[in-house]
């Protein structure tokens, strides 16, 4: 249990490194939680800063996914040593989780940060990649017939565990959890995108959109 509470704590420091926070200091001191919707994340970063800024932070909020699944449950630190009752595929799993729950909770940000789906998707191309294939298909389709983001992202969220359930249970199991458990919390982190998007008052990028309407 050493084992597993030391490398879930290093994997939320690491998710706790915000890109949008880290983008915004090489910027000049630029905090794209005063802006937009407040959100520390790539697409509030992509409306209110552009592309450049956008992608920087995607990239950055990407790795630290890679890097807790991907690094951290293998790291081999002095007085922790391995446990060998702990199961390999759950101890990436928690590192993963934790590293998501650092971005939304960031102990150096003052508990406010984005809602991790990038960060998400990190540990997804460490756990499985055959995944992200799916979740941009859907992501995209969403996107360009609705023009929002946020729907775009939950949809991709809660339509991965259904993949993975047909795809690959009852073998994959701990990966059919993980998915299902991280779907719902995309969506409750994206609730207030919910309550927009049911007032009428979503953001929405017609630019975009595959069909719009001609005015």
């Amino acid at each position: 249990m050493l084992e597993l509470g030391v490398k879930f704590l290093i994997s939320y420091f690491i998710g706790s490194l915000l890109g949008a926070i880290i983008i915004g200091r090489l910027r000049g001191g630029v905090d794209i939680r005063t802006m937009g919707s407040g959100n520390a994340g790539g697409s509030n970063a992509l409306r209110t800063q552009g592309i450049t800024f956008a992608l920087g932070v995607v990239v950055i909020d990407i790795g630290k996914g890679v890097i807790a699944a991907g690094v951290v449950p293998g790291l081999e630190l002095p007085f922790v040593p391995l446990d060998a009752e702990i199961s390999r595929t759950w101890l990436t799993i928690c590192c993963g989780v934790a590293a998501v729950f650092g971005h939304v909770w960031p102990i150096y940000h003052h508990f406010r940060g984005g809602k991790g789906a990038a960060t998400f998707v990190g540990t997804l191309l460490v756990i499985n990649a055959a995944l992200i294939i799916p979740l941009l298909v859907v992501w995209a389709a969403v996107l360009i017939f609705s023009g929002y983001v946020g729907l775009a992202t939950m949809a991709a969220a809660v339509m991965l565990p259904v993949w993975v359930g047909l795809q690959y249970f009852p073998a994959e199991r701990p990966l059919l959890i993980y998915c299902a458990v991280m779907a719902g919390f995309i969506v409750y982190w994206h609730r207030t995108n919910i309550s927009r998007l049911r007032d009428g008052t979503e953001q929405r990028n017609t630019g975009l959109m595959l069909f719009r309407r001609k005015r």
